[in-house]
């Protein structure tokens, strides 16, 4: 159930009018065929390391584009919805000695969030998009990995740009030490530029034998 919810809410976000113009990319069917993955995962999906591609590897994208590279590949960026996989994930930071990198996560702050078991929104509205599962409430902090810490040194995520006169903090990256916390998630505003992980969808992979 909490997945078809969850369906309808991404549906309204791919048709969201985003300020530039942009939209939510579909696969393409060659792009598929041709993508590189660097490692299989615990999951036993491939996973793609944007700053391990040679193309990549001096580029940074946002949120958005980030998960649109992926999605064009018949790719999503990542998804943490396991402490084995978040695990997994932050080990590969730490080795490559990468500073932070986008996942999938975004906080609902689109039309039809304002349903009462989303709110408030920095607690009850955060969502993998990659794969349509809700996040544990963010208070909930066993059941999540966000950071104790921030920018302003408050406990993650505080939605610290706003206050600051920044935009809002809709997106979820995860930082290597970036606040000297460890490797832990944080809310970040979604037009920052990070490295990305990517990780197979045979859901994209279906849609695109239709299309």
């Amino acid at each position: 159930m909490l997945k078809f919810v969850l369906v309808a809410l991404t549906v309204a976000l791919v048709k969201a009018d985003l300020p530039d113009g942009r939209q939510l990319a579909s696969p393409e069917i060659g792009l598929c065929h041709q993508k590189s993955l660097h490692e299989t995962g615990p999951d036993g999906k491939g996973y793609f390391f944007s700053w391990r591609d040679l193309g990549l590897k001096n580029i940074q994208y946002d949120w958005l584009d980030a998960r649109n590279y992926c999605r064009r590949r018949c790719m999503e960026t990542v998804s943490i919805e396991t402490s084995v996989k978040n695990d997994w994930i932050k080990e590969r930071l730490v080795r490559d000695n990468v500073k932070y990198i986008w996942t999938s996560g975004r906080k609902c702050d689109f039309k039809g969030c304002d349903r009462p078991d989303l709110q408030p929104t920095d607690i009850n509205g955060w969502f993998w998009t990659g794969t349509l599962e809700k996040l544990a409430p963010s208070t909930q902090r066993d059941q999540n990995d966000w950071s104790p810490t921030g920018g302003i040194g408050l406990p993650q995520p505080d939605n610290r740009e706003p206050k600051q006169g920044g935009a809002q903090e809709n997106c979820l990256a995860v930082l290597n030490q970036f606040y000297n916390d460890g490797v832990h998630w944080h809310d970040v505003a979604c037009h920052h530029v990070k490295p990305f992980m990517c990780e197979e969808s045979p859901e994209l992979f279906r849609l695109v034998k239709f299309l």
